[in-house]
């Protein structure tokens, strides 16, 4: 499996959560907006989390942007019953959508993947003039938990040479304060974070390590599988758990 390739993973995307609304919430009044009376950007959609709980807040048009066919097919099946969602296929750095055509932009668990020199003037360009860029992810917040911990230090046992690409943990982030406004076409970050807590069966927690594209690509299938069975050996005695999450979001203005 090739580093940042969803192909495989995107039917056990739906295992995974969706995004809090309280942080899209916090985003749209830092913006001094209603969502219902903007438009979204959703690049990177994935298979639609943040795209529908976008839509089942009530914003009057989405545009979701997804590179990957399989990633984008579990998508529009995922999002089938809103009318103001729009599929296209398009990357960060290329998304395909006209000038000025767009209030937010969002990219929820996906920036990390792109080459922010050329993926912020594209966002840039097709924000509309005082419109925002906002980044987000949603991690297990590891620290908070002993399972969890425990957990996590399995796949630095049977693969100590991982590096996790997925930046929103605080322990493995980039400094995206500094990357936001490194072009100059972005402004002013906020940052905001919220945590909560999800009920979900074993084998729904299960699907999400499988779904897990970065500790996969570098460990190669023998030592991703032995990691996958050693999570479920520490799960053995429990059919759900809670597993606790922080969304974390970096939001700025477009400068230009």
């Amino acid at each position: 499996m090739k580093l940042g390739d969803f192909s495989a993973l995107a039917k056990n995307y739906i295992n995974r959560p969706a995004y809090d609304t309280v942080l899209i919430e916090k985003i749209m009044e830092h913006m001094g907006v209603n969502i219902a009376d903007i438009a979204i950007a959703d690049v990177g959609a994935g298979t639609g989390k943040l795209t529908k709980v976008l839509a089942e807040m009530g914003c009057l048009k989405i545009s979701a942007v997804e590179p990957n066919d399989e990633m984008r097919k579990e998508g529009i099946l995922y999002t089938k019953d809103f009318q103001q969602i729009i599929w296209s296929k398009g990357t960060g750095e290329e998304t395909g959508l006209p000038d000025n055509c767009v209030n937010l932009v969002t990219m929820a668990s996906s920036f990390h993947w792109t080459d922010p020199n050329k993926s912020l003037p594209e966002f840039s360009r097709i924000l509309k003039d005082g419109g925002y860029f906002s980044i987000m992810w949603n991690t297990r917040d590891i620290a908070s938990s002993k399972l969890h911990t425990e957990i996590e230090n399995i796949i630095y046992e049977v693969a100590p040479d991982i590096k996790r690409v997925s930046s929103g943990n605080a322990s493995h982030t980039k400094n995206w304060e500094e990357v936001l406004v490194s072009t100059g076409h972005f402004k002013n970050v906020k940052f905001i974070e919220t945590s909560y807590t999800e009920h979900m069966s074993k084998e729904r927690y299960m699907g999400i390590w499988r779904s897990v594209n970065d500790v996969r690509a570098q460990a190669g299938e023998e030592k991703f599988g032995l990691i996958l069975k050693k999570i479920e050996q520490k799960l053995s005695d429990i059919d759900a758990l809670d597993v606790p999450y922080k969304m974390r979001s970096w939001t700025v203005r477009k400068a230009k």
